[in-house]
């Protein structure tokens, strides 16, 4: 299972950060990352890391704002999320999986709002 936590409300400008933990059969998992789906949007890729060698990729969108990382002794992989726009606005899902499957694994949304 993946636990996802860490949404709220937030003004523009503001930070938030998400975790996501794994446990039973997603403790394998090699690749974490999240998505996200604003309101009438498809779900988009936000970031990604790959936990052997810590390898980060991240949507054009973040680069620069969010920060994803792991603390492989908690099992736990964090997004931090700087400047917040209206546009971050968003259920985000957290993912986990294989290398030759990233995102087998898919957590429940949480739902972060950046208010004008």
């Amino acid at each position: 299972q993946l636990q996802a936590s860490g949404g709220g409300l937030v003004q523009t400008g503001g930070s938030l950060r998400l975790s996501c933990a794994a446990s039973g059969r997603t403790l394998s998992s090699r690749v974490m990352g999240y998505f996200r789906q604003a309101p009438g949007k498809e779900r988009e890729f936000v970031a990604r890391i790959d936990l052997d060698g810590d390898y980060t990729y991240y949507a054009d969108s973040v680069q620069g704002r969010f920060t994803i990382s792991g603390d492989g002794a908690k099992n736990t992989v964090y997004l931090q999320m700087d400047s917040l726009e209206p546009e971050d606005t968003a259920i985000y899902y957290c993912a986990a999986g294989s290398i030759w499957n990233p995102f087998e694994y898919w957590g429940q949304g949480t739902l972060v709002t950046v208010s004008s």
